[in-house]
């Protein structure tokens, strides 16, 4: 009988939550959440549904992932480790390669949160009877606002008729007001044979390269220069937007992928434990918060974000949320 795999991709940086994110401690494991860290969170979830977990990261964050493992008290079966990053769709079909090819990969993210235990589930296990009938699965996430930062699914039903990359906010709008748009959640669920013989349709030099690349690992860990000969793409375009097998569930369920600090912030805001948020204390202080463990004070302070961390402090207009990436990038050398 074929066993239900639950793939954790948990390779990222989580710049865009930086100053609290940082490469040697990123977002996908800070124990902010209920004194739990969102790679926990997802473990936690899935361990009902699944038979089996895979930790797919870089070197890196290995030991990460598999202490924060070993404090759930749950076995984790299988690994793979990449020596660099080459995107979703080589890290995926090292993953298929590694397990029988009957075997259903449920792919998660490891930096989201869900909440309604009882609609992930249902739409869980959907996916996975889709998936034995030989579908490749996505999830589509009702769309709560018309935002800019995720990409879409259009669908008829299940059956996907296109996806979608991030709209300006017009369109985002109108893709809200159709009632048949969705947010792309980045799980997916499939048969590993079903994956690959896609992959190899549609993108053989990845199906190739990454054969080899498994090939001639040790313990789940590929060689650099492996590695390195993999086309970098995404599994949306190497696969998802050209097979004929594609399927979308429909999900009821409330999600976030927790990707800025507006929705981090957000999140908060619902009544969930997010340690070290606060709003900012003081005299007409308005839709302002500070992250960290110092009280930040102000007077007539609004629409404002203050990260307060061991060695810097960012001060945020909540508008310039999208720029982080940047500012990030004039300064990672010093403060990683």
């Amino acid at each position: 009988m074929n066993k239900i795999i639950n793939v954790v991709l948990s390779g990222g940086s989580g710049t865009r939550l930086w100053p609290l994110s940082r490469q040697s401690k990123p977002k996908q494991f800070l124990k902010i959440f209920d004194k739990k860290s969102l790679f926990q969170h997802t473990i936690t979830r899935n361990k009902s549904l699944v038979d089996d977990f895979m930790l797919l990261t870089n070197i890196d964050q290995e030991n990460q992932g598999v202490s924060q493992v070993e404090e759930l008290n749950i076995s984790l079966k299988h690994k793979i480790i990449e020596p660099v990053g080459r995107n979703t769709a080589p890290a995926i079909a090292l993953a298929a390669m590694s397990v029988d090819q009957d075997d259903i990969l449920f792919v998660t993210p490891s930096d989201h949160m869900v909440n309604d235990a009882e609609e992930y589930k249902k739409s869980i296990k959907r996916a996975i009877t889709l998936a034995n009938k030989g579908f490749l699965v996505t999830f589509g996430i009702i769309p709560e606002y018309p935002e800019t930062g995720y990409g879409y699914i259009e669908s008829n039903g299940e059956d996907v008729v296109s996806f979608r990359e991030k709209p300006d906010y017009k369109t985002a709008i109108s893709f809200i007001e159709k009632e048949n748009f969705y947010w792309n959640s980045g799980m997916f669920c499939f048969k590993a044979g079903v994956f690959l013989t896609e992959l190899k349709k549609y993108r053989i030099d990845i199906f190739e390269a990454s054969k080899k690349a498994l090939d001639s690992n040790h313990s789940g860990y590929i060689k650099y220069d492996d590695m390195m000969k993999i086309p970098d793409e995404s599994i949306d375009y190497a696969v998802f937007e050209k097979s004929n097998l594609i399927k979308t569930v429909k999900s009821e369920f409330q999600w976030t992928d927790l990707g800025s600090f507006d929705s981090l912030i957000s999140y908060f805001n619902k009544n969930n434990i997010v340690e070290g948020i606060s709003k900012i204390k003081g005299i007409d202080n308005l839709n302002s918060y500070s992250i960290g463990k110092k009280d930040v004070y102000g007077i007539g302070v609004s629409d404002l974000t203050v990260v307060d961390t061991q060695d810097c402090i960012l001060v945020l207009p909540n508008q310039y949320g999208n720029r982080i990436k940047e500012l990030h990038s004039n300064v990672k050398e010093r403060l990683l």
